[in-house]
C-alpha cells in the first residue's frame, strides 16, 4: 500500500479541503467526472463526522492491492459511535442525522468497513476499485502525484460549494429530464399493454384447450395401463403354471410357446408400467416419499438384484464401486435405485464384452452417480433422442434385445422430480456414461424437517412452528448437510434448530425472536462471520446470547477474543455439541434432577450410576410427592418410572404437562413396563427419551441415562472431553 497525501482535519474548512483533496487525487488516478463526485461526496460525508463529533481528525489517501484500489482511511480520536450495529443495519434515526452520511458514504463505494469503540476513537476505511481502462501506477508515478497535490494550493472553500451547487444542479436537470423520458416510456407501455392483455387472453384459451388435451392423455394412459396389467398379471402367472408343470407334462415344442408368451407378457407388462409411470410423472400425481440413506446401502441392494442379468459364462463384468465420503443422502432412494436400474439395465443391453462400472461422487451439495460401460456407444447425433418417449437406435444388437423405449424418459423425469438432471457421454464403439446428478437434501420436501428449508420464504411460519417447551438455537451455517446433521443432533432434545444459510437470514431472526444459544460458521461463502460475531456482541440487545462457533479451522483465540462463549471445530459429536449449549445456557442456574420411582433400589442403582457428576438429586417414591416436589423445586428434568401403584406414571406425566409450571421440564421415562407402538407413541410426543429399567450392562445404562440427561439440557462434567 502506498500512501498518496495525509490530511489533518482541525477547522471546517479542512473538511471542505479534504472533498478538493479526493477529486483532485480521484482525476489524477483516471477515475471520470461522475466517480470523482462520488469519492469526495463520501469524504467529506464522513470527514464532517470526524470534525462534529470528534472535534477532528486524520484523512489518509492511498493505493493499495492488485488490481489497484483508491483507499481511503479516516480516523478520530473522539468517543466512538454509540449504537454502531444499529446505525449500520438502517435502524437508527437522531434528530443529528448521524447514520445518514454513513449509510450514504456506503453506498457510494466498493468496500466500506468502520470500526468504532468507545472512548478509543473512529475509523472508517473505504475504497473504490481502479477504472479497468486505467494502467497500473507505478510507486514513482504515485510519488509524482503526491508532489502534484502538495505543490496544488487547495482552492477557495467558495469555490469548492459552488462547484458542488453546479454539480447538484447539473444532477437535478438529469434527473428532470430522465423523468420526462420514463413519462414518455410509461406512455408507450400503457399502449403496448393493451395489445399484450388482448394476446394473454388469448393465449390462456390455447393454454386452457392443451391443458384439457393433456389431461385426457394422461387420463387415457392411466386408464389403460390398469385395464392391461389385470389381464397381463393373469398371462403371466397362467405361464408359471404351465412351465411348472402343475397341471401336467408340456412336450418340448409347448414348453418352446409358453415361453415365449410369458417373454411377451413381461416385455408388455414392464412397458405398461413405464406408461404409467410416465403418466403419473406428466399429472403430477407421482408421490415422492424422501428419506435418510445410504449410498453404499444402495449399492448393495443394486448388486444382488442386478448380477442375475448377467448372462451365465457372459464376458461382461458388473463392478459396483464402494462409495466413499459419502454421507447420509435425504431423497426418494426407491426412484434413485429406479434411475440406477434403467441406466445399469441398458449398460448390461448393449455391452458385449468388458464391463459395466457403477460409482458415486460426492461435490458440495450435490451427489453424482455414473453407469459407465465398454458397449457399442451412442452416435452424437443420437444422444438427445435417446430421452425421447418410445425412441430406439438402431444398432447391430437392437434385435437381440427388447425394451420400450421408455427407461431413460422416465429416469430423466424422475430425476428431475428429484432437483437433479441427467447427462450422457458417448463415442461409437467406445462405450457410454449415463450420469444422474442431484441434490443431497431433496428440495422440495413437505416432511423434511422445516428448520432446513429457506428462510426467506418462511419467516412468519417460523416463529409460528416454534415450539413453546424447548428453546430455540439459531444455527448461521451455509452447508445443508451440515444443517441436517445439526438437526439430527438436535432431534428430541430440548432445543430445536432455527436454521439460516445467510447472515441477512440470521438477522431476521434475531428482529423476530431471542434464541437460548447461537451457533455460528465463521468460514461462510461471501459473507464475513467475524464481523456477525462483533455486531451481536456490540448490541446491548442480543451482547447476552451465548454464541458457540462451529468452523474447519482451529481460530478459537480469535473467536474467544472478539467476545465467543464457546469453539468448536468441525465435525460436532453429538454429546459434545448437547454438552455445550448445555454449559453455555445452564451454567448459572442449578442442575437438579427428580427420580419418581416407588422402588428404593432402582432410586439407588440411579444415583450410583451419576455418582461421578455434580447434579443435585431429589427423590420422590410416589406419584403424588414427585408432583409435588416437582411444582416446589422446579427441577432441570425428571426421570419417572411408570409402575407405580395407585398413582401410575402415565398419570403423573399426564399431570406434568397439563399444569403450567410443569409442563416445559423435560421428563426421562426409565421402566420395565412392556410398551405397545401406541403407547410408545404416546409418550414420545410428551417425554425426552424412554429407557428400559432392563439394560444389559451398567456402561450402557450409564451411556443411555448420559444421553438423555445430555437432551433434557442438564451438564455433565467431562462429557465434552470424552467424546471429542
Amino acid at each position: 500500500m502506498t500512501i498518496v497525501f495525509t490530511l489533518e482535519i482541525h477547522y471546517e474548512q479542512d473538511v471542505v479541503q479534504a472533498r478538493q483533496r479526493t477529486r483532485e487525487i480521484a482525476e489524477q488516478l483516471g477515475f471520470d467526472a461522475q466517480d470523482q463526485t462520488r469519492l469526495a461526496t463520501a469524504v467529506s460525508e464522513i470527514a464532517r463526522n470526524a470534525f462534529q463529533y470528534a472535534r477532528g481528525g486524520t484523512v489518509e489517501f492511498c493505493v493499495a492491492g492488485e488490481p489497484q484500489t483508491f483507499l481511503i482511511r479516516i480516523q478520530d480520536r473522539g468517543g466512538g459511535i454509540p449504537h454502531l450495529a444499529e446505525v449500520l443495519a438502517g435502524r437508527y434515526t437522531s434528530d443529528t442525522g448521524i447514520g445518514l452520511g454513513i449509510m450514504g458514504s456506503r453506498k457510494l463505494m466498493d468496500f466500506f468497513e468502520i470500526e468504532s469503540l468507545p472512548g478509543q476513537g473512529t475509523t472508517v476505511v473505504m475504497s473504490k476499485k481502479l477504472s479497468k481502462r486505467t494502467p497500473t501506477f507505478s510507486d514513482s508515478q504515485l510519488q509524482q502525484i503526491r508532489e502534484t497535490v502538495i505543490v496544488r494550493s487547495p482552492q477557495n472553500p467558495y469555490e469548492e460549494i459552488q462547484r458542488q451547487n453546479q454539480e447538484l444542479l447539473r444532477a437535478m436537470s438529469e434527473l428532470r429530464k430522465r423523468e420526462e423520458e420514463l413519462t414518455q416510456l410509461n406512455q408507450e407501455l400503457e399502449d403496448t399493454n393493451r395489445g399484450v392483455v388482448a394476446l394473454y387472453a388469448e393465449l390462456d384459451e390455447k393454454a386452457d384447450s392443451l391443458q384439457k388435451v393433456n389431461e385426457l392423455k394422461t387420463r387415457f394412459l392411466s386408464n389403460m395401463s390398469h385395464e392391461f396389467r389385470t389381464p397381463l398379471n393373469s398371462i403371466l402367472s397362467l405361464s408359471r403354471m404351465l412351465l411348472a408343470r402343475m397341471d401336467g407334462d408340456l412336450t418340448v415344442e409347448q414348453e418352446k410357446q409358453v415361453t415365449f408368451i410369458q417373454k411377451a407378457a413381461s416385455g408388455l407388462s414392464e412397458m405398461v408400467n413405464d406408461l404409467l409411470d410416465l403418466a403419473k410423472v406428466e399429472a403430477g400425481k407421482i408421490e415422492v416419499r424422501p428419506s435418510s440413506f445410504e449410498v453404499s446401502d444402495l449399492f448393495a441392494t443394486l448388486r444382488g438384484m442386478l448380477r442375475p442379468l448377467l448372462v451365465q459364462g457372459s464376458s461382461v463384468a458388473l463392478i459396483v464401486e464402494e462409495p466413499d465420503g459419502i454421507g447420509q443422502i435425504y431423497s426418494d432412494e426407491g426412484k434413485v435405485a429406479q434411475i440406477l436400474r434403467n441406466f445399469i439395465s441398458n449398460a448390461l443391453k448393449f455391452t458385449e464384452e468388458g464391463e459395466v462400472r457403477v460409482s458415486a461422487v460426492q461435490r458440495g451439495d450435490t451427489v453424482t452417480f455414473s453407469v459407465s460401460d465398454t458397449g457399442i456407444g451412442i452416435a452424437p447425433a443420437d444422444q438427445e433422442r435417446i430421452f425421447e418417449d418410445f425412441v430406439q437406435i438402431e444398432s447391430s444388437l437392437q434385435k437381440q434385445v427388447k425394451g420400450t423405449g421408455l427407461g431413460l424418459p422416465l429416469s430423466r423425469k424422475l430425476t428431475e422430480l428429484l432437483g437433479g438432471s441427467i447427462s450422457v457421454r458417448s463415442q461409437p464403439g467406445q462405450g457410454s456414461t449415463f450420469t444422474a446428478s442431484m441434490p443431497i437434501i431433496y428440495p422440495y420436501s413437505t416432511e423434511f424437517p422445516t428448520q432446513l428449508q429457506p428462510m426467506t420464504d418462511r419467516r412468519s411460519e417460523t416463529i409460528a412452528s416454534l415450539e413453546p417447551t424447548r428453546l430455540p438455537i439459531l444455527a448461521v451455517e451455509d452447508h445443508p448437510e451440515t444443517l441436517f446433521i445439526y438437526e439430527k443432533h438436535l432431534q428430541d432434545s430440548t432445543y430445536q434448530l432455527i436454521a439460516t444459510r445467510t447472515l441477512a437470514q440470521a438477522r431476521l431472526v434475531l428482529q423476530q425472536l431471542q434464541p437460548a444459544a447461537i451457533m455460528l460458521d465463521i468460514m461462510l461463502e461471501g459473507q464475513n462471520g467475524w464481523t456477525f460475531l462483533r455486531e451481536i456482541k456490540g448490541d446491548e440487545t442480543t451482547r447476552t446470547i451465548p454464541v458457540v462457533v462451529i468452523t474447519i479451522i482451529d481460530n478459537e483465540k480469535q473467536a474467544l477474543a472478539l467476545g465467543a462463549n464457546g469453539f468448536l471445530i468441525k465435525p460436532v459429536d453429538r454429546l459434545q455439541l448437547l454438552n455445550k449449549l448445555n454449559t453455555l445456557i445452564n451454567q448459572d442456574n442449578p442442575q437438579k434432577i427428580l427420580l419418581i420411582d416407588d422402588d428404593p433400589a432402582y432410586r439407588y442403582l440411579v444415583k450410583q450410576l451419576l455418582v461421578n457428576t455434580q447434579l443435585s438429586i431429589l427423590e420422590a417414591m410416589n406419584g403424588w410427592e414427585g408432583l409435588n416436589l416437582a411444582q416446589r423445586e422446579q427441577p432441570t428434568a425428571i426421570v419417572l418410572d411408570l409402575e407405580m401403584p395407585e398413582f401410575n406414571g402415565f398419570d403423573v406425566l399426564t399431570q406434568l404437562k397439563s399444569n403450567a409450571v410443569t409442563q416445559s421440564i423435560p421428563v426421562i421415562i426409565h421402566s420395565s413396563a412392556q410398551l405397545d407402538a401406541e403407547a410408545q407413541s404416546q409418550l414420545a410426543k410428551k417425554s425426552i427419551a424412554i429407557l428400559s429399567k432392563e439394560t444389559g450392562s451398567q456402561t450402557a445404562a450409564i451411556a443411555q441415562l448420559q444421553d438423555a440427561l445430555l437432551k433434557a439440557g442438564l451438564v455433565l462434567d467431562g462429557c465434552e472431553q470424552s467424546h471429542v
